[in-house]
């Protein structure tokens, strides 16, 4: 009792909460103090309220799981109480040193209030049995709180007495975390509080040089006796879910500095050896307790901001004689391999055709408009066209441009129409599929679809368009895709500013290309329908072998050729004839005419082009 009374003064009242106040009356009447020992105590505290420590005392008649003396003990060696320490000796003292066994409890008794609440229920097995020729854990006890254990250890001074005798060659096990006391499954942990972190491949100084060096938030680590160290390591998940997940990032945060760990260690029920106890001649000792981080949350902000994955500084010296070869171009004269394209327009300006004549162009090594190709794998991400009508229209444009499809499986077609993400979820998704496949180029149309955030937003943007560095990192491609003017006249407007949102979308990519309708002039049209029916009188002529009777003269005008057509062909046949000719004069009435315009940040301006 006077131990208790001693350990109480090393607490002070007024740092308490109501509970914790309540349990130290709790803890008084279980060890047979007096309420006048409780009332004394509490005076320390400015909420004390005369009476109120009797009348709670009479309302303390004990419990199943009865607040004890490990409790006062426990709080007051968090304030510098020593259980037993020294006094000035008396006539009838005896004179002893600190066993082997005194030590070993006291490992055991700080191991267990650093990683419990004194009224969780902790798992241990000291029964073993063999299994060719190793030593095999039973599935042991887990009906005992902490604060019984604690209490038990601190009176007996012998783990045998406590946990049950156990077997030196093989040792004893402990779990890290509580459960209740229903058995040692899963299901039953209470608290995912920690994981265990253990490597036995190693050197020992070399498994505690990396753990620490890590600043692992380890709340106990322990020596496993043989070969390897026990780290006891925070994670504080609120459920299993969480906690398997976090245990995965730092089993790989292990695995990534060195440290070849266990990988059969992640289950929340897991044993771990227990300080204190001898295994095959060897202590299983308590080596530290709380070092490095002190939550998993901090560890994990230091861990990202120290492992930040980025390249390493160069010195421009060391490159100055051995500089790096300059990415090949993918459309000469515009952008090179493994760099990102924007192509801006207004709506329905026909951006999709583009893009699509642009993987054509790719897979065939042909030109585009008016630049070389290389030729390579595409892959067009489409998400805008429903599957047939995508396919189709690249069928179509094959047909149109009268390419012959020799190269058709260079094109891959990723149809995402009622299935698009956002564009930080969508591209490792496509950096998956895509690692096999070698494509030089991926195309995205459109990427309103994808878009992240406020398109307005400067920061948010730049965020999103950081997506696509990361495909043409990881995947070693050019990324090319389109978005769509903003509302409104866009005269006057430089061409970078033309594009919806952000100025960050002109400023990001590699090459910005922007389409812009021209106006016809009647004129324009006069000549074109001119030609178009000039053609179609070619046409017929040459069938009759009449051609060549035609100057060049007539050939151009298309009033002399529909008169020579006419007294060449029969009447059935002039009907089709004038058939055909509105047929090409519709068409003609339908053509738009576009200028494209260039920012380049690798290529000289080319001047505007006209489609």
């Amino acid at each position: 009792m006077n131990d208790i009374l001693k350990a109480l003064g090393y607490i002070d009242p007024a740092q308490l909460s109501y509970q914790e106040w309540l349990n130290i009356g709790m803890a008084l009447k279980y060890e047979g103090c007096s309420v006048s020992d409780w009332d004394s105590w509490s005076r320390n505290d400015s909420r004390y309220h005369d009476g109120e420590c009797i009348k709670k005392w009479e309302s303390f008649n004990g419990s199943q799981k009865p607040v004890t003396g490990a409790t006062i003990f426990s709080m007051a060696r968090n304030n510098g109480y020593k259980f037993n320490s020294g006094h000035e000796l008396d006539w009838n003292d005896e004179i002893s040193v600190e066993t082997e066994e005194n030590n070993s409890c006291r490992q055991l008794i700080t191991y267990l209030e650093t990683l419990f609440e004194l009224d969780e229920n902790v798992g241990y097995v000291t029964e073993t049995w063999e299994k060719d020729g190793k030593f095999m854990p039973s599935k042991g006890h887990f009906d005992r709180t902490a604060g019984q254990l604690i209490e038990n250890l601190a009176k007996y001074n012998d783990i045998g007495a406590v946990f049950g005798d156990y077997n030196e060659n093989a040792g004893a096990w402990i779990r890290f975390n509580p459960l209740d006391g229903k058995g040692i499954k899963n299901e039953n942990v209470t608290k995912f509080r920690y994981t265990l972190v253990e490597c036995d491949d190693m050197e020992l100084s070399e498994q505690r040089r990396i753990i620490e060096e890590m600043k692992l938030p380890v709340a106990c680590m322990v020596f496993s006796g043989k070969k390897s160290i026990h780290a006891i390591v925070h994670v504080n998940a609120q459920n299993y879910d969480e906690y398997r997940k976090r245990v995965e990032y730092i089993y790989s945060q292990c695995q990534k500095n060195g440290l070849h760990i266990d990988v059969a260690n992640k289950n929340p029920s897991r044993l771990s050896r227990m300080p204190g106890v001898m295994r095959g001649g060897k202590l299983q000792e308590l080596l530290a307790v709380n070092i490095g981080c002190k939550s998993f949350d901090e560890w994990k902000s230091l861990t990202e901001t120290v492992n930040d994955e980025l390249p390493d500084f160069e010195n421009f010296g060391d490159v100055w004689d051995n500089m790096p070869d300059l990415a090949p171009p993918l459309i000469d004269g515009v952008l090179r391999q493994g760099h990102k394209m924007l192509i801006a327009g207004p709506s329905k300006a026909g951006k999709s055709f583009s893009l699509i004549e642009l993987c054509i162009a790719i897979s065939e090594g042909r030109k585009w408009l008016c630049w070389d190709c290389a030729k390579g794998k595409v892959l067009y991400v489409n998400l805008e066209l429903d599957r047939a009508s995508c396919l189709h229209r690249f069928k179509d444009v094959y047909n149109a441009l009268r390419i012959s499809p020799e190269n058709i499986h260079n094109i891959d077609v990723w149809n995402l129409r009622g299935n698009s993400i956002p564009l930080d979820k969508l591209a490792p998704k496509l950096i998956n599929r895509a690692k096999q496949k070698n494509y030089i180029a991926v195309v995205i149309d459109p990427i309103y679809k994808v878009i992240t955030g406020d398109e307005n937003s400067a920061d948010q943007m730049a965020n999103f368009c950081n997506q696509f560095d990361k495909i043409c990192t990881e995947l070693g491609t050019a990324v090319i895709y389109c978005h769509h003017h903003s509302k409104g006249s866009q005269s006057g407007k430089r061409t970078m500013d033309r594009a919806s949102g952000s100025g960050v979308f002109a400023r990001d990519p590699d090459a910005l290309l922007d389409m812009s309708e021209l106006p016809l002039k009647d004129s324009v049209i006069k000549q074109l329908e001119n030609n178009a029916v000039c053609k179609i009188c070619r046409e017929y002529l040459e069938k009759i072998n009449k051609l060549s009777e035609v100057s060049q003269d007539d050939m151009c005008s298309e009033v002399r050729m529909r008169d020579i057509v006419y007294k060449n062909i029969s009447s059935a046949e002039w009907d089709m004839f004038l058939k055909e000719v509105e047929k090409a004069r519709q068409e003609v009435q339908k053509r738009t005419a576009w200028r494209i315009d260039g920012t380049l940040r690798e290529f000289a301006k080319f001047p505007p082009e006209k489609e």
